[in-house]
């Protein structure tokens, strides 16, 4: 079946990569085999306006809304996104090719998301302060008014979830506009979600760049969210430099995965493997370079290519979210290849329908490669060997990204220097995915900036006002 697009009235979009004008319609083929899943219409001007326009006239009231009503309301939306997992996972499996049962988790994740912060937004409060005996000082979180969240498309429930829950629970209103990639997940998320709210706190828009440009422009808008490309990250904050909005990003990471000399390389291999290739290599935080000690080298490159190869068995790997997607990966591959680089697995496009690409390792990989300087977002591993646990660190740190970062040693003074050396957001050390539930971490540089995910999103989503009280002088 095919979805029905939206209509006019509701939705724009997160990630500008498109070329797809506002106004337009946006087609969308499934990765697997290149089948219509359907047509959405991209919001016209005057759409996002009226979007934005209503958002701001919900905004007092919802801002007044008492905290544990705002709660109630969004544990409502949770419900309701519960009772909807299966359909929207089904939809992102249509139009991203994800396998539905990773779907399904992405959108449980969402659900449990907004569970959370429906728990957190009441509880978020400000501080008493020490002043006068016969004064009364504190400070008071504020809603910031009217946020425009642009959010990805490789966990697209997930993800829009943690920055609407946020916003919504602290008292702003949203536009939100999801990826031109999964344009019917996003509608159908907004529909879901918009049920058990106000009319105009949570609206969708559907589109492209043209769509994204728009909401960006606009003065009346107050915070900009945005999680996906550093190239729309960075025009994202751009725009915010002439509105004055406040931006929230979690953008492109380059992250790297240093193997020390004294671990099992079959080990390193599998944490290499699961960081590179997981949701094919299409998460944010995903291994994208890896630089491995030459005493455990060439075990650890025959291990990690064993792991490509079972991973490159017939049906076992999922399509990359598009074409485009595709060529882009293959281009980093063959530029690496004509720079020197050799092919222990994969590197080719397989014959047949679909985004498909393989599990791929490259071995001989130097700083100057475009693989190794730029976020592929596919399943590559590209492998320089180091001579020192100090090298791979430098050489980890000497890149405009900073995201997050894997170290694998059984040395707590390797830990402990790349703790102090890596500058980036988030260091992993023995885990390529390991934390724990409620951390949150500020990218650097080129990854973004602020707190994107967590109890400290909550404080993105608000400003700090200080109050002082203190009785008048008696009369007379």
């Amino acid at each position: 079946m095919t979805p029905a697009a939206p209509t006019a009235t509701a939705r724009p979009e997160s990630e500008p990569a498109s070329p797809s004008a506002a106004g337009a319609e946006l087609t969308v083929l499934d990765p697997r085999d290149g089948s219509l899943v359907g047509t959405v219409a991209s919001a016209s001007e005057e759409e996002v306006r009226a979007a934005v326009a209503a958002a701001r006239a919900a905004a007092r009231d919802w801002a007044w809304t008492a905290p544990e009503e705002r709660g109630k309301a969004l544990r409502a939306a949770a419900d309701r996104l519960a009772a909807h997992a299966e359909e929207l996972a089904e939809l992102n499996t249509r139009e991203t090719g994800k396998p539905f049962e990773e779907a399904l988790g992405g959108v449980l994740a969402g659900v449990g998301t907004l569970y959370q912060y429906a728990e957190l937004g009441p509880v978020h409060r400000g501080h008493s302060l020490r002043g006068g005996v016969l004064a009364a000082d504190w400070t008071v979180a504020e809603p910031r008014g009217v946020v425009v969240a642009l959010t990805p498309w490789n966990d697209p429930v997930a993800v829009a979830a943690g920055l609407l829950g946020a916003a919504l629970v602290t008292g702003n209103t949203v536009v939100h506009k999801p990826s031109e990639r999964c344009p019917h997940v996003g509608a159908r998320l907004g529909e879901i979600l918009a049920e058990a709210l106000p009319a105009g706190v949570l609206s969708t828009v559907t589109g492209g760049a043209a769509v994204g440009r728009a909401l960006t422009a606009l003065d009346d808008v107050d915070v900009l969210a945005h999680v996906g490309s550093t190239a729309t990250g960075e025009a994202v904050a751009r725009a915010a430099v002439e509105t004055g909005a406040h931006v929230v990003r979690e953008n492109g990471g380059n992250d790297a995965l240093v193997v020390d000399d004294d671990v099992d390389p079959a080990w390193a291999a599998e944490q290499a493997a699961l960081g590179a290739f997981a949701n094919v290599g299409q998460i944010c935080v995903a291994v994208e370079r890896i630089y491995v000690h030459r005493a455990v080298a060439e075990p650890f490159l025959a291990a990690l290519a064993e792991q490509a190869r079972r991973r490159n068995a017939p049906g076992a790997l999922a399509p990359l979210v598009d074409g485009r997607m595709r060529d882009e990966v293959h281009r980093q591959v063959r530029e690496s290849l004509a720079q020197g680089a050799v092919v222990v697995e994969g590197g080719q496009v397989p014959e047949g329908p679909g985004a498909f690409y393989p599990a791929t390792v490259l071995r001989e990989c130097t700083p100057a490669m475009t693989v190794m300087q730029e976020e592929t977002f596919g399943p590559v591993a590209p492998v320089q060997v180091v001579d020192s646990f100090e090298e791979g660190l430098r050489l980890a740190a000497a890149d405009r990204y900073g995201l997050a970062a894997t170290v694998l040693t059984g040395r707590i003074a390797h830990a402990q220097r790349a703790v102090a050396e890596l500058p980036v957001g988030t260091l992993k050390v023995n885990n390529v995915f390991g934390g724990a539930p409620g951390g949150a971490a500020q990218p650097r540089r080129a990854s973004g900036a602020g707190f994107g995910y967590g109890p400290e999103l909550l404080d993105e989503m608000t400003q700090v006002k200080v109050v002082h009280v203190e009785m008048p002088p008696a009369r007379g």
